[in-house]
């Protein structure tokens, strides 16, 4: 994910040299491994303080494993501590928001909840393309179409 960060930086112009040279080290080393997380933050660091601003955004931060997750929001917290010009905008599911309070403080937060309806409709059409249509009864798909929006939506 940093990676492709990186890429979209160097993107709007040529490669910086300082960039240029640590994927030549990093080549050089042990076989030609890529860069490490370390390196990579330190790349990014250095990119980013030459931008006038920059907006970091990522989207389903919550569907990351929990050591990737770490390791991401934790590279991106150090990038944010040097950067004044950066911002960020994550989303992701309510279970995360204590992991992302931890590194950045108090973050705006925007709960948003789709509308039960659009859950129901997206549960049929789901629940009309099952492969196996006999492996539920019409009072199981009944429960499913009732409960499952009910927990989760709160409009």
């Amino acid at each position: 994910m940093l990676g492709a960060m990186l890429k979209q930086l160097v993107s709007r112009g040529g490669i910086p040299r300082h960039i240029r040279e640590a994927f030549r080290k990093a080549k050089r080393e042990f076989g030609g491994r890529g860069l490490l997380l370390p390196d990579m933050v330190e790349i990014l660091k250095k990119t980013i303080t030459s931008l006038p601003r920059l907006f970091i955004c990522i989207d389903a931060v919550d569907e990351c494993t929990s050591k990737h997750r770490r390791g991401i929001l934790d590279s991106i917290q150090e990038i944010v501590r040097v950067s004044s010009n950066a911002r960020v905008f994550l989303t992701g599911r309510p279970h995360i928001v204590d992991e992302i309070v931890k590194r950045f403080g108090e973050a705006v937060q925007i709960p948003l909840s789709p509308p039960k309806g659009d859950i129901e409709s997206y549960l049929e059409m789901r629940l009309d393309g099952d492969p196996d249509p006999n492996a539920m009864d019409d009072e199981l798909r009944a429960d499913i179409i009732k409960i499952i929006p009910e927990k989760i939506s709160e409009v």
